[in-house]
């Protein structure tokens, strides 16, 4: 299995920028595909976005496109994931995940990804 670390969360105000790490051990990185998810109180974990193998193909929820960008450095063994305007509504707890199941598709169904990392809480104050 890989093991996954987020960082990069913190305390906000209402318009700033983040972007989060994950940062992959214990496999070759370049062999999964990786998402983002997010899950705010009370509320199931959702899609945020979603990055091939090679780094070649994403996917992001729709309604984040604007604001949302996950990249790739295999070389580094990292993923990320730019979060800008931020607002209220994004507070949540984000996790990376990963899977070497699915070749090289971009997987946006949280079912399909079998390694997670701890999480990293996002705050957007008002």
């Amino acid at each position: 299995q890989v093991q996954l670390v987020e960082s990069g969360g913190g305390l906000v105000q209402t318009g700033a920028s983040l972007r989060l790490s994950c940062v992959a051990s214990g496999r070759t990185f370049s062999n999964y595909a990786v998402g983002w998810f997010r899950q705010a109180p009370r509320k199931e974990r959702e899609f945020v976005a979603a990055i091939n193998l090679s780094g070649t193909s994403t996917n992001t929820q729709n309604s984040l496109a604007d604001r949302v960008t996950i990249s790739r450095d295999n070389a580094r063994n990292a993923a990320y994931l730019q979060m800008n305007n931020l607002r209220p509504e994004d507070t949540a707890v984000y996790y990376c995940a990963a899977t070497s199941q699915c070749g090289e598709g971009v997987i946006t169904s949280k079912e399909l990804y079998d390694n997670w990392g701890q999480g990293a809480q996002v705050t957007v104050s008002s």
